[in-house]
């Protein structure tokens, strides 16, 4: 694959390394946040503008265009007309975006704020903030943020997400995102955010999911 991909882009750090080259492709600004948008599934341009609150018209075409030229986005016709998704290569970003998602959890301790968000991030964020945690058998836990359900499933092989569709899970958490990353990220209880939100289903869902070791470090960047 990576053999047929151009390498090289307009800037680069001029440097026979991994990474660098790596940040010669997506390192610029806007670049992973694209990623980011497109790993649930292919968008239009006007989906993924609407997505990305503050980016201009004409450098989201940019960077889209560079992107596609160095082999990890591209266009195909759907009968929505134009849609941009990821190559099988841009989508392996997924594995150390996760893992760069789970070191700035910390950050999120401050709260949303005034910060945009969209809920169909948490597709990213709620598997990177579980990685490791196992269920045998497999569970699958609702999110409804801002309208948009986000299905959480755990099983033998991790955790994963996506957004709603027709196979609904039996417990649906509906709340703010405050309050999902904090249960997910174990700085509230399942009885806290509970208190918090409202639940559609039964509560053991929650606590099977989210009660132990594995969601239970504090969102704390200064550390300890």
């Amino acid at each position: 694959m990576v053999e047929n991909v151009n390498l090289i882009s307009r800037r680069s750090y001029g440097q026979f390394c991994g990474l660098a080259r790596a940040l010669d492709i997506v390192g610029d600004r806007w670049n992973l946040l694209i990623v980011r948008e497109l790993l649930p599934g292919p968008l239009r341009y006007g989906e993924l503008k609407a997505s990305l609150p503050g980016v201009a018209s004409n450098l989201l075409a940019e960077r889209l265009r560079t992107m596609e030229e160095t082999g990890v986005v591209e266009r195909a016709l759907g009968g929505a007309g134009v849609l941009y998704g990821l190559t099988r290569w841009g989508a392996e970003l997924k594995e150390p975006m996760e893992a760069l998602g789970r070191w700035g959890v910390p950050l999120l301790a401050t709260g949303r704020g005034d910060d945009e968000f969209r809920p169909r991030w948490l597709t990213l964020a709620l598997p990177a903030i579980l990685n490791g945690r196992t269920a045998a058998p497999p569970l699958e836990v609702g999110f409804e943020v801002e309208g948009l359900l986000i299905v959480l499933r755990i099983d033998e092989d991790g955790p994963s997400a996506r957004i709603g569709d027709d196979h609904l899970p039996e417990t649906i958490f509906v709340a703010e995102v405050d309050t999902v990353v904090g249960l997910v990220a174990g700085t509230l209880t399942v009885d806290q955010a509970l208190n918090a939100g409202e639940l559609h289903g039964d509560a053991d869902a929650l606590r099977r999911a989210f009660v132990g070791d594995a969601a239970s470090q504090p969102l704390d960047p200064r550390g300890p």
